[in-house]
């Protein structure tokens, strides 16, 4: 059974943009039959495909764990191959050179990140975006904090910042530091000399 993401704000949603994703995720790993019985399982068709267009948060679960069955994965283990598999997706999408303003190192890059948000939900106002906020900064330690109205997505984000070290040319772990409600501390430890 799959963890449930909540929001205690009322009906959060997602993007087409991460259905998109999700989908040539599947394609790229198990190929086209393994997304199309995907589809069935949750009725997905073409109207859940669209980037700029917002959708329930029930419909990416769905999606989410329709795909860690074919994929042979627990929801979180397929969360954080999502998270990590976005950053891939979204810098080959129009969010590419997006991606290249916001920082070419993973500090700029973490601390410009609210404003590369902001410019989404300019795109899309009813977008309901996560914060990240650098808090702790160490040559081979980093604190990022992460505040959403979503609960149950701390493998996703995980992925993304593993995803984003890969992108970087960082390397190192990503673990939960500290938790309280909508607040979220993941320390980056980072193999540098």
């Amino acid at each position: 059974m799959p963890r449930r993401v909540r929001s205690e704000a009322g009906a959060a949603a997602m993007y087409g943009m991460s259905h998109r994703a999700l989908r040539q995720m599947m394609l790229d790993r198990l190929g086209p039959a393994a997304w199309a019985k995907v589809e069935r399982e949750t009725s997905t068709g073409p109207a859940d495909l669209i980037s700029l267009c917002v959708y329930d948060d029930s419909k990416t679960i769905a999606l989410i764990s329709a795909s860690a069955a074919q994929l042979g994965l627990s929801f979180d283990e397929a969360l954080l191959v999502f998270g990590r598999y976005w950053i891939h997706f979204a810098e080959l999408s129009s969010f590419g050179p997006i991606m290249d303003f916001t920082g070419r190192d993973i500090v700029t890059f973490i601390n410009n990140l609210d404003r590369m948000h902001r410019s989404v939900v300019l795109a899309m106002p009813d977008a309901r975006v996560p914060s990240f906020t650098l808090v702790d900064e160490t040559r081979s330690r980093l604190v990022v904090r992460y505040r959403s109205d979503r609960t149950g997505l701390e493998a996703f984000v995980i992925g993304l910042l593993e995803g984003l070290m890969d992108r970087l040319g960082e390397t190192g772990v990503v673990e939960v530091a500290d938790r309280a409600g909508h607040t979220i501390d993941f320390a980056i430890r980072l193999d540098r000399a």
